[in-house]
């Protein structure tokens, strides 16, 4: 496993966003190798940690090495990233889901807000009703196929099952860290497809941005890994 201990002076020189219509002065705080308080480990299960540490708390995301080609093969074309957030402050942290972005650098730096796990899943079982209706019209006009017909029913409804409990137990949901309850983790989705997003580049450039009480955390990073990166998987 490749691990890399970055430097956090130098990175907490932030940029302030300054006070706009009352809102309090907004911090952005950008992961970077050699930066004291950022992590960088390149694991054998297939994907890339990022972390940025800082008093009272700690973020790390973990990327597929191969994210970019499973986006595009996924039903509806997401983009998922885990994310982990450790709070070790003596105060409390919210974590809202909602407010994390994903920039899309190559695709007219278009960002997309994360896209609420539990509406998915509603819209996921919207789509498995109709479609359950179109296999029943099917059958009605061809009987001679209802075996055919209600196996591929019975698969796709079992997918969709599969997909919601997914959603509901491993998704990242707002909550506030605390001494008692110092982690949240899940997956957090995003739309890879819109009017600014087409195509995948060779190689694509993102920005993750977390908001964390007064700052917002960057991490940039780019899929696929530059030549010369080399990252094994588990097998």
């Amino acid at each position: 496993m490749l691990r890399v201990y970055c430097p956090i002076g130098l990175l907490l020189s932030a940029l302030a966003l300054g006070h706009m219509g009352g809102r309090s002065q907004v911090n952005v705080v950008r992961w970077a190798e050699g930066r004291s308080g950022c992590t960088f480990s390149a694991d054998d299960d297939g994907k890339y940690r990022y972390g940025l540490w800082t008093d009272d708390f700690g973020i790390v995301i973990a990327v597929d090495a191969d994210e970019v080609r499973k986006a595009s093969l996924r039903t509806a074309p997401l983009f998922a990233v885990f994310v982990t957030v450790r709070y070790r402050g003596q105060d409390s942290l919210a974590v809202d889901p909602a407010q994390i972005s994903l920039e899309f650098v190559k695709h007219y730096h278009a960002v997309q807000n994360a896209i609420d796990a539990d509406d998915l899943a509603r819209k996921l079982q919207s789509k498995a009703d109709a479609f359950a209706r179109q296999i029943q019209r099917e059958i009605t006009k061809h009987p001679e196929k209802r075996m055919e017909e209600e196996s591929i029913l019975h698969d796709h409804e079992t997918d969709v099952r599969q997909t919601e409990e997914f959603l509901r137990t491993r998704s990242l949901h707002p909550m506030r860290l605390d001494s008692a309850n110092p982690e949240a983790a899940g997956w957090i989705f995003f739309d890879a497809k819109s009017k600014w997003i087409g195509d995948w580049k060779k190689q694509e450039q993102f920005v993750l941005r977390v908001p964390a009480a007064d700052q917002t955390i960057e991490f940039p990073f780019a899929l696929p890994p530059s030549q010369g990166d080399l990252l094994l998987r588990r097998r």
